[in-house]
């Protein structure tokens, strides 16, 4: 006598939906989507951190993620056809705007459809996202590995790269060996090494270390002020003029000055043109450690865009339109695009 409970324990869900940032995708990347895949007709892999700026902890573009994800299902016999892909950026302060970004990217792919599945381990705090999507059944995964992107990073930056093939698929293996030819492999692992030196500097402090910076947020006739960064970390980004607060400044004051070492910006009284200020404090905003910004806003107003001289802390200083500015969150350093978002987008 068969039983009457075997086809809902049995069933295929219809979608599956796969969170993860796979930087890069490894073993147990792989061994979830598998298992998730004997489940679900269709799996969604949804892929965050998307159009961010590389760096030492985000090395690969989305496309890049999707296209080895493509390549390692396609190595072990899985249909392209049966994965679909979104792509999701990173939301520092706004999680509302993110779990809508997830919703409205599903939703693309399941048209209406109620049946879908979220895919996933409730391993430790990393996890909250699994419980922000009352609407999907949870369906957890078997897959228990210690493995991690983390892991993974480490060897391939320190050239540990028999490490590196022995944790992930043969596919991602090819993409890695061919990524480390080009140039933006020899910046990340020199930001990497920056990085691990900087924090191994203050590895010796009594407690743990908190760093405060200022930044400005310029806006003249439609335009933001910007700099490019001519050093590590970040080199070659675009960011807002800023700095490490100094011990005998006050937070507006230490603004300013960075304000004007950085561009040249000559303004009298640059803080009667304040508008507003806030704190971005996201533990994880900065690689070097805990760093806390004090951001201000000031408005110059309309008029002809003052001339810039950048300072030696900056390669470039200029005005960029506000449109770019919005548009191109993959051009800034850190969480820099997501501090003018803030304070252009509240009007």
């Amino acid at each position: 006598m068969s039983d009457s409970s075997s086809p809902q324990r049995t069933r295929r869900r219809t979608f599956g939906v796969y969170i993860g940032r796979f930087e890069p995708p490894h073993a147990a990347h792989l061994e979830v989507m598998q298992e998730a895949l004997m489940q679900v007709q269709k799996l969604i892999v949804v892929i965050g951190s998307a159009r961010a700026a590389r760096n030492a902890k985000n090395p690969f573009t989305a496309e890049e993620r999707q296209a080895v994800i493509v390549e390692l299902l396609r190595e072990v016999g899985i249909r392209p056809s049966r994965v679909l892909f979104v792509h999701v950026r990173d939301y520092y302060y706004n999680e509302s705007l993110w779990l809508s970004e997830v919703q409205r990217g599903v939703a693309a792919h399941t048209h209406g459809s109620s049946d879908v599945a979220l895919i996933g381990h409730l391993k430790d705090e990393s996890s909250y996202y699994l419980r922000s999507f009352p609407a999907w059944e949870f369906l957890p995964t078997h897959v228990v590995s210690s493995l991690s992107a983390t892991e993974v990073r480490r060897a391939y930056f320190e050239d540990d790269l028999e490490r590196v093939r022995s944790i992930v698929p043969p596919a991602v293996w090819v993409f890695l060996e061919r990524f480390r030819q080009t140039p933006d492999f020899a910046e990340l692992q020199a930001e990497y090494r920056y990085v691990q030196d900087y924090r191994a500097a203050w590895a010796g402090t009594p407690y743990p270390v908190v760093f405060v910076t200022t930044d400005a947020v310029v806006i003249r006739s439609g335009h933001v002020l910007v700099v490019r960064r001519a050093e590590q970390p970040g080199r070659g980004r675009l960011a807002m003029p800023g700095g490490f607060l100094d011990t005998a400044e006050t937070l507006l004051a230490s603004c300013i000055r960075e304000v004007v070492e950085e561009t040249g910006l000559q303004i009298s009284d640059l803080a009667a043109y304040q508008r507003s200020q806030a704190v971005f404090d996201y533990p994880g905003r900065s690689l070097r450690g805990r760093t806390v910004s004090h951001a201000f806003q000031f408005d110059l107003g309309i008029g002809q865009l003052p001339v810039l001289r950048p300072g030696s802390d900056a390669a470039d200083a200029f005005w960029l339109p506000l449109s770019e500015a919005l548009s191109s969150p993959e051009l800034f350093f850190e969480d820099h695009h997501a501090i003018i978002e803030h304070f252009l987008m509240r009007g």
